[in-house]
């Protein structure tokens, strides 16, 4: 296996204020998982620890490529971008005042991504046709569809063998999520990526992943392939809006083992 990310009883705290509690999450290389679940139940903070921004203060986060294992918890983020991680940020965090051209150009800051700066910036441009058109543009200027497109192609540029994306659906039109999660179905087939996305759109999300995770209060509560989450009574009451007796959400559902 080239690529696993296996993240072991990470618990991550704010102070007194305890984000994460157990959280055991598991990646292997060319799936797509999805992290499930609403604002403030500890997505993000999980996207953190994986990216060295975050420090768990109990549990493992193990990232194994090529038959050589390395601990995140332990590495700085530069060290982990360096082994080929990159993080599409809630929010997008641009760079406004530069152009798109120059954000994109930021994307390759590691060693590797260097020395294919060129040949990634010309896949960038061709899959997203809206930042050729507008490369000399400042980034602030553009609508939060075309600001996803680029702090997506930013990441693309460090030429990442796991791509983290946090809440790509954030402020986002209907029609603007469909497209952008169809983009990065197509960016994973394409770039042959392995993607954990961190969303609260639960009917976009498994239009793409072949295994999602439903965290609550910082734990998971449920686990399974795609339509074994859609059956969940849990999925059913709290993400498609249908009336399921007995669903709890603070209450963890049984898990069935992971096949991913």
């Amino acid at each position: 296996m080239a690529i696993k990310l296996e993240i072991e009883g990470i618990h991550a705290s704010y102070g007194a204020v305890k984000a994460l509690q157990g959280v055991s999450l598991s990646l292997y290389e060319g799936r797509t998982v999805a992290l499930l679940g609403t604002n403030g139940n500890g997505k993000s903070t999980l996207m953190k620890c994986v990216m060295g921004m975050v420090k768990p203060s109990q549990g493992s986060v193990r990232l194994t490529i090529d038959d050589q294992t390395h601990d995140l918890a332990s590495l700085s983020t530069q060290e982990i971008v360096n082994l080929g991680v990159a993080l599409v940020p809630e929010g997008r965090r641009l760079f406004p005042k530069l152009t798109v051209e120059e954000n994109l150009l930021l994307g390759a800051f590691r060693d590797k991504a260097r020395a294919s700066i060129r040949e990634n910036l010309d896949f960038c441009l061709t899959a997203f046709p809206v930042l050729a058109e507008r490369k000399n543009q400042l980034a602030g200027s553009m609508s939060g569809g075309q600001q996803q497109m680029l702090a997506i192609a930013r990441a693309i540029m460090s030429a990442p063998r796991l791509l983290l994306v946090d809440e790509p659906s954030v402020g986002l039109s209907p029609l603007l999520v469909s497209q952008t999660i169809t983009k990065l179905k197509e960016l994973k087939d394409q770039y042959s990526l392995t993607v954990l996305m961190a969303e609260q759109n639960f009917n976009q999300a498994m239009r793409i992943a072949d295994f999602g995770y439903i965290i609550v209060h910082g734990e998971i509560v449920f686990q399974g392939d795609v339509e074994t989450l859609k059956e969940n009574a849990l999925v059913k009451s709290f993400y498609l809006g249908v009336a399921a007796e007995g669903a709890s959400a603070s209450a963890p559902t049984s898990t069935p083992t992971p096949t991913h």
